[in-house]
């Protein structure tokens, strides 16, 4: 395929490489649920069996020091504040990332935040900061709704937010072995 734009076309090869099946549907930037939700009606409507993907809301976080990023997906219908994620996730005082440390980490510009976004924290991450590096040698921690596991599959923005990608259930779990960082699930209510 071809024709897209190249952090879309980066997310499509990886893949391709890696026999993750998927499909793709485009649509103008959204930069919110509310702008998405239209969109993603669409993609929901074109699955015949009435169940469509877990559509995801993304959050890139750092800690109190700001050596460690964390980047949590969870279902969009669902709310979480900030004072909740920090007890969640036991990793003390969180706060958003800056758009530098967001392009660093996981290679998209605000707005773009998804799960796919790791294939830029493959390693051996060179030049890293080891500072910044979890003792797997990633710079990311991932942390999922586990609402996620209940769907047939989850969608996510391909390190661009013109597009949405649909993937798996399986295929998800798949992605994230061979990203082969942490990945933690996590009950959101």
């Amino acid at each position: 395929m071809s024709g897209y734009p190249q952090k879309i076309q980066e997310v499509l090869d990886f893949l391709e490489d890696h026999g993750i099946k998927y499909e793709i549907y485009t649509h103008p930037a959204l930069f919110t649920i509310e702008e998405a939700l239209e969109y993603w009606n669409k993609i929901d409507a074109s699955h015949t069996d009435g169940t469509g993907p877990c559509h995801c809301k993304n959050l890139f976080m750092r800690n109190h020091k700001g050596n460690r990023h964390y980047l949590i997906s969870y279902a969009c219908r669902k709310q979480l504040d900030i004072h909740s994620l920090e007890h969640m996730l036991h990793q003390g005082k969180l706060s958003f990332g800056s758009p530098e440390r967001l392009e660093r980490c996981l290679g998209v510009k605000p707005g773009s935040v998804g799960m796919l976004g790791l294939i830029h924290d493959m390693t051996p991450l060179e030049g890293a900061d080891p500072k910044e590096l979890f003792e797997n040698g990633h710079r990311m921690k991932f942390f999922y709704d586990s609402a996620l596991l209940d769907a047939p599959a989850v969608s996510f923005h391909p390190c661009d937010n013109t597009a949405t990608v649909v993937i798996s259930k399986a295929d998800f779990l798949r992605f994230l072995e061979i990203w082969g960082g942490e990945a933690e699930a996590l009950e959101i209510d």
